[in-house]
């Protein structure tokens, strides 16, 4: 049985492979499919498939790339994301409710310059875009280029005095709740996913609710298999996947360099997402009437 990763990133978000060079890695590490789910952005989706495609049709090795997406969003003050799988990302009402998210994020990274400038940093909005050209800026690229400009000694630093939460210079982004990003990916024909619940540090009764919560407003799945899973992280994922009938996911979150140590397909070395997985969320993908926006 083949592997799978159902949640990676490239430099159109905070990664550090291109798409093309995602699909290219994938290939060489042997996976099935990847699903590119870069934060609240479809920008590299064209490119990686296009590539896949042509790997394919000139008789060389490929792997399947899906459509997908990561949305950041807000519940009781703490940050969840929902993926979305098989999205149907060139309908162009979901371009435009899109774009919303990245003006969004380019009202805070204007705020947040300013800040970093008050901090006596030599820092735009417009030089973060020259070293990240296409990308929708995240605060990975913000601790990168204090990093290379000898600010702080590495990017672990640049979040716990510049880009932290409770740091003075951090400005907090109009995010949707995690419900209105499940309706925007099934509206794009999706199959929404609640990524890395462990992560959110909610205790079983919260999450058990926001699972509960999410289910009713069209919640298909969960990750179940996440790169920092303990034992015991994946017993209570199966436990809620199996108490509110949802799909299996799961993925290593890859970033290239932004997560040393963290490779695609393998985590930290003892994750595997089998290709079941991909069986059962393309067999559910077949039963959706895809609707537009």
């Amino acid at each position: 049985m083949k592997a799978v990763d159902l949640h990676t990133h490239s430099n159109k978000s905070d990664g550090s492979y291109s798409p093309t060079e995602l699909v290219d890695y994938a290939v060489t590490k042997g996976l099935l499919a990847i699903a590119l789910t870069d934060h609240d952005t479809i920008d590299g989706l064209a490119e990686a498939i296009n590539h896949a495609a042509k790997l394919s049709l000139s008789g060389q090795p490929s792997v399947e790339v899906i459509p997908g997406i990561e949305f950041s969003t807000k519940h009781d003050e703490k940050d969840v994301h929902i993926v979305g799988l098989y999205i149907a990302y060139d309908s162009p009402g979901f371009s435009a409710r899109l774009q919303e998210f990245v003006d969004s994020r380019i009202r805070r990274n204007i705020k947040m310059c300013r800040n970093l400038q008050e901090a006596g940093i030599d820092i735009t909005y417009e030089k973060l875009l020259e070293r990240n050209p296409d990308a929708v800026i995240t605060r990975a690229h913000y601790a990168s280029y204090l990093f290379a400009e000898g600010y702080v000694k590495s990017r672990q630093d640049a979040f716990a005095q510049y880009l932290g939460d409770h740091t003075k210079y951090f400005v907090p982004r109009e995010k949707v709740t995690p419900s209105q990003a499940v309706s925007l990916i099934l509206q794009a024909g999706g199959i929404p996913i609640l990524a890395h619940p462990p992560l959110y540090h909610m205790g079983r009764e919260r999450l058990d609710h926001l699972v509960s919560s999410l289910k009713d407003v069209g919640l298909m799945g969960i990750e179940v298999l996440y790169s920092t899973y303990t034992n015991q992280d994946e017993r209570d994922m199966l436990r809620l996947a199996d108490k509110y009938d949802l799909l299996l996911s799961g993925g290593s979150d890859f970033h290239g360099v932004n997560k040393p140590k963290l490779d695609l397909g393998t985590g930290y070395g003892k994750l595997f997402v089998p290709e079941e997985f991909l069986d059962k969320l393309k067999s559910a993908r077949r039963q959706i009437n895809p609707a537009t926006l």
